[in-house]
Formats: structure tokens, C-alpha cells, sequence
């Protein structure tokens, strides 16, 4: 059966589901509870941040159907067309048997309340779909996402520890045993065309390619596009802002493609940070790290790289280490294709150069030449899943012992994602030496007056640049370097 113009489909569990009377900003954690009746899944902190309301998602991811954990609170319900949604109500037997990962969180006593368990329990389900012998490390990962305030933490990993070695071929697990079946029915819920639901200009809107999209920006200007809603999904939740008409652009194949080749890569706009990770993290190490930091899990598989370029904000974390890489940005309307250097992208706080009917169609990240030296630093108040207090992203090229060049880039010092030009110029041309270091770091005062907010003051955050400085030196010259360093100073 062909996707049908006005309606979105989709797998919940077991049952297709066909709706053609849905807001736009209607969240899949409502969908779930007031209309399907799903309580597993809860409510914490509506802003995916608790995870509370953790549930899977199956998508077609080039060949392959890929399982990811999401936050149903900010998952709207327009963007699941031809997707399957994966509850704690679909995971048990149908004679009551628990599922391995359910059964170890009872024997390993992995809940007190209770309340945080069912989310806790979908992030080690799809931990366990993927990986047989986790480490430690992956598990930790896997939780990022999940916060419990009243167990701790050891019995939930003791428990996921547990459950990996319980694999028995009569083991009860829903996505194995029909994966290929759903696999089929998927494909033939994807959209041939656009889907419209709704009039004028309170609608939502799908997409099925990115000619549609620059065809729906032409006719609805101020429309909101959509792609993993880890931003705009506390439009809706915390400012009680309208989207509409809203355009869900996360099921447009050409947005998700990654190319690779000698000149760099080249990033569709609706990957990822899941998706993205490998690659970037073989090309750029310290870009796979920070990668690590954004977010939980579940807002690593819903987030895009091109979300956080497009959205603007000045303390997004993936600008600055793309502005040091030197990467350019695509726009692309109706009219055609345009690019620009992605530091010329941002223009004042909340001002981006984007016509209202461009979308971003892809980043290029240019590779980077042998020796070469990069680094990007995240500083929140906690390590992981926070907002940056600022970000500093480094390059530097060497000729001899002498800095050639110096790209230097950072995010929450000014409105927007800022070069340091004035540090930059001080480290040209001089030795890479800590004394070149300290001289530099009086130029920050010129490139930045960074403000003061609840996450840190202005004082703070021009210590932090500046320290971070010294930071990439002395990781650059290496721990042989500074002991040979400091023989002779002895």
C-alpha cells in the first residue's frame, strides 16, 4: 500500500498506525500516553534531559534498519512517518516473561521508585540489540541520557552487565524476531511526495526529498523546519511557542548522506551526531570526543549537525570546531544552491544569513593536512549531558617550530560562534613556545568581552579561554616534549 498525501504512518509496537488529524506540535510522549494509553513510558523533564520517557525508534538508515533511543517528550509525532516505535509495554512475553534486560533490573535490584525504570530500561535495550560483552565505558555511554535519583548507579550497570550474557535462542525479543518483517513494511510507508496535514498555514509538513523541501519554503516562508527537535521540541514544551506550519525534514534521504574523499567530507545537513561520529572522530579525533559530550544518547541520535548550525545559537557546540576546520556551508532554495565560509554564516545574535526560503543542505569540513594540529575543549558544569559554559576549538600549522597559521574558534564569548582573530595574529609567525602562549593570551581581551549568565560570569569564561590556550599547546608539544623541557630548565 502507497503512503497516502495526508496522513503519517507508522509502526507503534506491533499495529500500524494512521493519522491524518495531527498538530504539528504534537509530542509522541502525549501520543503515547492521552491517546494509546502507553503509561511506561513517563514525563519527567519534558526538555530530554531526564530520560524518563526513553523509547526506541526504527528507521531505514541506507540499507540497514536502525534502532535508536529518542525522548518522546520532544519527538513530535510528524516526524515518525515510516518509522517504528519501540515502547516498555512491547518488550515482555506475551505469557508475562520478562525480557533479559527487564529481568536483570529486578535480580539485580536496578529500581527503587521506579519512575526513572522504564527509560533506563529502553537504553539497555538498545544497548543490548547492538552489543553482546559491553565494557563498562559503553554502558556509562549508553546512560548518559538517563538520570535516577534514588537507586545509584551500580546495580543498573551490574544489571546491563548481566543481561548482555542472556541470549538464549528461545529468549523472547520483539525487534530480532520480527526485524525483517518490519524492515518490509517500513519501505512501504516512506512518502513518494509530500505529505500536507492540515490547511493554510497551520499544517504540517513532510517532505519526501529535498526538491520538495525548497518547494514548501517557497510557498511557507516562515514555516519552521524540524529535524531532530532537540532545540525546537522546548519551543513547544518550556516556551509554549507555535511551530506551525512546521516541516519534518528527518526522513529526507539526501540530508543523511556523508561523502568522503581526499578533499574532506561532506555532511548532509539532517545527519546526526550519532550518525556522524564515526567519521568525524577517524578524521578529526578531538571532534569524536566532543561529540561524546553533546547531549545523552538519546539526543546524539536525534540531534543534526546541520540543526545546530541552522538553529544559531552562539553557545552551539559543534560551529566552533567546524569554523577552525575551515567548513563551508550550503544553502539551497528554490532558485538554487549557494555556499559561504560557515564563520560568515552567523551574523548577530539570533541572525543567521539564511533567506527564509534556504534551508542548509550540507557542510563541507576540509581534511586535515599532516601535521596539522587540532583540538576542541568543552567547559560545562558538569561533564556530561550540559549546555557548554564555552567552547574553544584550535588549529594551528607549523613551519619548523614557528606557528604558519592559527585558526581559533570558540562559542559562548560572544552572540555568535567568533574567531579570535587578534590571538590568531599574535601566534603567527612566532615560536611555539610558551612564551608566545602567554603573549597571546592578553589578546583575547581584544577578540571577545564575554557577558556573565546562571552558567558562568564573563570573568570565568575569559580565565577558561585563555587557560584553554595554554591547554592545546601543551598537549600539542606532548609529554616527551615537556620533560626534555624541563631537564634543561633543572
Amino acid at each position: 500500500m502507497t503512503q497516502a498525501p495526508d496522513s503519517i504512518r507508522f509502526i507503534l509496537n506491533d499495529t500500524e498506525v494512521s493519522l491524518s488529524d495531527v498538530e504539528p506540535a504534537a509530542t509522541l510522549l502525549d501520543f503515547l500516553r492521552l491517546e494509546r494509553r502507553l503509561t511506561g513510558t513517563k514525563e519527567g523533564c519534558a526538555e530530554g534531559d531526564c530520560g524518563a520517557c526513553t523509547v526506541l525508534v526504527g528507521r531505514h538508515a541506507g540499507e540497514s534498519l536502525v534502532y535508536e533511543t529518542v525522548n518522546a517528550c520532544i519527538r513530535f509525532v510528524g516526524s515518525l512517518n515510516a518509522t517504528h516505535v519501540v515502547t516498555v509495554e512491547h518488550l515482555a512475553a506475551s505469557d508475562g516473561t520478562l525480557h533479559p534486560v527487564q529481568q536483570a533490573m529486578v535480580d539485580f535490584h536496578g529500581s527503587q521508585c521506579g519512575f526513572c525504570t522504564p527509560g533506563i530500561v529502553m537504553s539497555l535495550y538498545a544497548l543490548w540489540l547492538t552489543d553482546d560483552n559491553p565494557s563498562r565505558a559503553a554502558i556509562e555511554k549508553a546512560l548518559q541520557g538517563n538520570l535516577c535519583r534514588c537507586t545509584g548507579y551500580e546495580p543498573i550497570i551490574r544489571a546491563a552487565e548481566a543481561a548482555a550474557k542472556e541470549r538464549p535462542a528461545a529468549v523472547f525479543d520483539p525487534i530480532t524476531r520480527t526485524r525483517e518483517t518490519v524492515a518490509t513494511r517500513l519501505k512501504a510507508l516512506q512518502a513518494t511526495e509530500t505529505i500536507v496535514i492540515g490547511r493554510g498555514e497551520d499544517c504540517l509538513i513532510v517532505p519526501a526529498d529535498a526538491a520538495g523541501l525548497a518547494a514548501v519554503l517557497a510557498e511557507h516562508p516562515t514555516a519552521t523546519i524540524v529535524a531532530g527537535a532537540t532545540d525546537v521540541g522546548l519551543w513547544v514544551t518550556k516556551q509554549m511557542r507555535p511551530i506551525n506550519p512546521a516541516v519534518f525534514i528527518n526522513g529526507i534521504a539526501e540530508l543523511q548522506k556523508i561523502e568522503s574523499s581526499e578533499a574532506g567530507l561532506t555532511i548532509g545537513a539532517g545527519v546526526s551526531y550519532t550518525a556522524a561520529f564515526a567519521v568525524l572522530s577517524s578524521a578529526y579525533p578531538s571532534f569524536g570526543r566532543l561529540l561524546d559530550r553533546i547531549g545523552g544518547e538519546q539526543v546524539r541520535n536525534m540531534g543534526t549537525i546541520g540543526g545546530n548550525i541552522a538553529n544559531g545559537s552562539p553557545i552551539g557546540d559543534s560551529p566552533p570546531p567546524l569554523i577552525a576546520l575551515g567548513a563551508t556551508v550550503t544553502l539551497r532554495s528554490k532558485d538554487g544552491a549557494r555556499s559561504l565560509p560557515l564563520e560568515e554564516f552567523f551574523i548577530a545574535y539570533g541572525k543567521q544569513d539564511r533567506r527564509p526560503d534556504e534551508f542548509v543542505e550540507t557542510i563541507f569540513v576540509p581534511a586535515l593536512p599532516a601535521g596539522d594540529r587540532f583540538a576542541a575543549y568543552k567547559v560545562t558544569k558538569r561533564r556530561d549531558e550540559d549546555i557548554s559554559a564555552l567552547l574553544g576549538a584550535f588549529r594551528i600549522t607549523l613551519d619548523g617550530d614557528r606557528v604558519k597559521t592559527a585558526r581559533i574558534a570558540f562559542g559562548g564569548m560572544a552572540a555568535t560562534p567568533k574567531r579570535a582573530k587578534a590571538v590568531e595574529i599574535a601566534l603567527i609567525g612566532q615560536p611555539w613556545t610558551e612564551e608566545t602562549i602567554h603573549a597571546a593570551q592578553a589578546a583575547f581581551d581584544t577578540d571577545f568581552q564575554p557577558i556573565s549568565d546562571w552558567r558562568a560570569t564573563g570573568a570565568y569564561r575569559m580565565l577558561a579561554a585563555k587557560n584553554l590556550l595554554m591547554r592545546f599547546f601543551l598537549e600539542s608539544i606532548g609529554e616527551r616534549a615537556q620533560l626534555q623541557r624541563f631537564e634543561e630548565v633543572a
